[in-house]
């Protein structure tokens, strides 16, 4: 049945289209573009009423239960353009199987992903004149699933809304490609193995806020999250997983149910393997750390994800102690990974691993 959906385009008139901001304006997810892709799931009909459409409103009923249960996923991902017009995907696929896969732990339909990406593909290309050239900016991309069934009582909805919108966006951080100071708490907890904390789920993030914002009146730019079993072991840095380079090896949480498998943490493990470099996956205490901090074994930090790709860590902060790392600089292995990884999305770079998808 899959196989038979096709997608129809309604283009916006060219009267109502919107000025594209100056490439100095961006900043992150403040603009966005004049289409957007929408379809309807329901058990009578499955997925239908498949469109690319000008961008748009949509009306819920206020008994919609996305607001009562949050049956609410998403994903990021982005399109990268060149001064010559090429524009390219970045494991667009990955990113939907991933979405599948939260979509089965909330009870929520599945879809095809290679129509998906298909789809995709489709609505980048409309949107193309909005997919930004100047140095670290992207077309960022949200797909995002919800359940809109007005009732009450707590069960998978009836009917949900697929839809996709995009926004030109610039550096995720203010601080751009530079090192970032980071928050240690040990108070509040991300997620708990048993839950949602490796599918990207909406609710994850409202958990954050709170602590996100301790952390910024303290003048940090993310919160490090530790596990809610004991508060001694790393897992994530607000929206992105956490790498350490100590000594001679590349450290990163496991993927034991509680961190998110991102995509980018994905692509910086087998980018830096394919170069030789020790990889381990496995928990690394905060105390671990912070003793490599402190003897000098701790040669840089980084965070990985979609949004800001690379994001050096300069300083992690814990009660009344400061932990600096590399001197507040960026690392070596950051900045190799950051400029590898750029040159693979823009396509200026081999792509041994078929990461990259072409559009148009």
């Amino acid at each position: 049945m899959w196989e038979d959906l096709e997608v129809t385009v309604e283009k916006s008139p060219e009267a109502a289209r919107k000025a594209k901001p100056a490439p100095d304006t961006l900043g992150f997810g403040k603009y966005f573009t004049d289409h957007m892709f929408m379809m309807v799931w329901n058990k009578e009909l499955g997925w239908h009423d498949i469109k690319i459409k000008p961008y748009q409103q949509f009306t819920l009923d206020p008994a919609a239960m996305v607001f009562h249960y949050g049956q609410a996923i998403f994903e990021g991902m982005k399109a990268y353009r060149e001064e010559d017009g090429q524009m390219f995907l970045f494991r667009p696929k990955d990113n939907f199987e991933r979405m599948n896969r939260s979509a089965a732990r909330l009870c929520m339909p599945r879809f095809p992903v290679d129509k998906m990406a298909q789809w995709l593909k489709a609505f980048v290309y409309l949107e193309r004149d909005w997919v930004p050239t100047a140095p670290g900016s992207s077309l960022y991309i949200r797909p995002t699933m919800i359940g809109v069934t007005p009732a009450l009582g707590v069960k998978p909805a009836a009917e949900y809304y697929f839809y996709i919108i995009a926004s030109p966006v610039g550096a995720y951080y203010a601080e751009g490609f530079n090192p970032t100071r980071i928050y240690v708490s040990d108070e509040q907890a991300r997620a708990a193995k048993g839950g949602v904390g490796n599918v990207k789920v909406s609710g994850n993030y409202a958990a954050s806020l709170y602590t996100e914002e301790v952390a910024k009146k303290a003048g940090y730019t993310q919160v490090l999250w530790l596990d809610a079993c004991e508060h001694r072991f790393c897992e994530e840095v607000g929206t992105s997983n956490i790498f350490f380079v100590v000594g001679d090896e590349l450290i990163t949480p496991p993927l034991d149910g509680t961190i998110l498998p991102g995509i980018t943490r994905d692509s910086v493990i087998k980018l830096a393997e394919s170069w030789g470099v020790q990889v381990k996956q496995r928990q690394i205490s905060i105390d671990e750390v912070f003793a490599a901090s402190k003897n000098g074994q701790l040669q840089e930090a980084f965070a990985t994800g979609t949004a800001a790709v690379i994001s050096p860590v300069g300083e992690l902060a814990f009660k009344d102690d400061v932990y600096p790392i590399n001197n507040g600089k960026v690392g070596e292995l950051a900045q190799r990974l950051y400029n590898e990884l750029q040159a693979i999305q823009h396509g200026r770079a081999a792509d041994p691993f078929k990461w990259v998808v072409r559009v148009g």
